[in-house]
């Protein structure tokens, strides 16, 4: 396969120059940075937002009437008008500010899931989830005397969708579901899953963590009824996220936790609770972070999604074509739709090992797990080595990911 042409209208060199980081040395030698499905780096935008924010507008939202507690209220509400747009939610009271995909998740568990759940119910997920879209089930599960079904995936890493469909039984009340797989890169069909999740009046959850780096998401055209995201893997912020759902949902969930800011009135006679979504947002939420949200989503159309899109494409073809040359190498999902996420094996060498010798060669990759305990064990591995890429990552820095690679291979065998 030959990896398309790269593209000539994306100054790459320019958009490189944004993100600090990517100019720093790592063991003497130029950091080559592939862990962005665990962590994307931020632009000096973002950063200067964070840094802006403490500089002159610090102060807790919604509690002061003064002018810092104004500013504070604005940039966190901002942020809020910021993400409903970044998913075409039709109203901001559909977002809920979270601090990321796990906390949204555990959101809608506890507070929409677990009220509903009975003996000889099902929650049904799939064997390519995170942790984080496993966990929260099985421990709501546990305590209704509900379970939890895992639909297939093939050797290729694609969801068996029409075993999906099949296990959407009458006892299933919630099904989800990864837009895109953190291990694999696999994009699932989601609109067809949702599809197949309303004509059997079954919500679905959609895990869009690894999705919303990098292609747009518009929730109303996907038609799932929750949609959970985190921040710091879009170039924002650590400790920031939204969880999107329909708003009838929301209107009918309890909190899941209490105190400051999340109610109406309290006596020890008992407690009104503020309107979704702020009945949600109880405590003092991460408002600088959510500053840099917001310029982390100026910065996404600055570019523009398709420009994003052509260009991490692109990268994803020429890594898979490099690591292919590459003698006793193993990708870990072929799927025929991908984001730009590449795990792989190398014959005789442990996933640890090679990862801590790349780190010698200043080329940052994750091994591991993954938090995806069930798809190593489909897979038959105890982990792999995975590289993730960027709209900000370079061919250059894949050949010098593969020449580290075939390096330490030779310090390996």
């Amino acid at each position: 396969m030959n990896a398309p042409a790269a593209a000539t209208v994306f100054d790459i060199q320019r958009i490189r120059a944004d993100f600090p980081l990517l100019a720093r040395t790592v063991h003497g030698k130029p950091l080559v940075y592939l862990d962005n499905a665990n962590t994307s780096q931020k632009p000096a935008s973002v950063i200067e937002a964070v840094d802006e924010h403490y500089r002159r507008h610090n102060a807790n939202v919604a509690r002061a009437v003064h002018q810092l507690g104004e500013e504070a209220t604005a940039a966190y509400e901002g942020a809020r008008d910021s993400l409903a747009g970044f998913v075409n939610a039709a109203s901001r009271n559909e977002l809920v500010l979270t601090s990321g995909t796990t906390q949204s998740i555990n959101l809608v568990a506890y507070s929409y899931a677990l009220p509903r759940l009975k003996e000889g119910d099902a929650i049904l997920t799939t064997t390519m989830e995170h942790h984080a879209n496993i966990v929260p089930w099985q421990l709501v599960a546990a305590r209704s005397g509900a379970t939890v079904k895992a639909a297939p995936i093939d050797e290729r890493g694609e969801l068996i969708v029409e075993r999906f469909v099949e296990l959407l039984t009458p006892e299933v009340k919630l099904a989800c579901v990864a837009h895109v797989s953190n291990v694999l890169g696999t994009v699932n069909p989601v609109r067809e899953i949702a599809r197949e999740c309303r004509r059997r009046g079954i919500p679905l959850l959609v895990d869009g963590s690894q999705a919303v780096p990098h292609r747009p998401v518009d929730v109303q055209a996907l038609g799932c009824d929750f949609y959970a995201f985190t921040g710091h893997k879009m170039l924002s912020p650590t400790g920031t996220g939204a969880l999107w759902a329909k708003r009838e949902h929301l209107e009918s969930m309890p909190p899941f936790f209490g105190g400051g800011e999340m109610i109406r009135e309290v006596s020890f006679d008992g407690t009104t609770f503020a309107e979704a979504p702020h009945k949600f947002e109880a405590g003092t939420p991460n408002i600088a972070g959510f500053a840099g949200v917001t310029a982390a989503i100026d910065y996404y159309r600055s570019l523009g999604f398709e420009a994003i899109r052509a260009w991490e494409q692109n990268l994803l073809a020429y890594a898979t074509e490099r690591l292919r040359d590459v003698p006793g190498l193993r990708i870990i999902g072929e799927a025929a739709h991908k984001e730009p996420v590449i795990s792989f094996l190398l014959e005789g060498a442990q996933a640890t090992d090679l990862a801590t010798l790349l780190d010698l060669e200043g080329v940052a990759v994750r091994s591991g797990h993954h938090c995806a305990h069930p798809l190593m064990q489909f897979y038959g591995v105890p982990a792999t080595l995975r590289a993730s890429l960027a709209f900000y990552n370079t061919r250059e820095e894949i050949d010098a990911f593969v020449v580290a690679l075939l390096k330490v291979r030779k310090l390996l065998m």
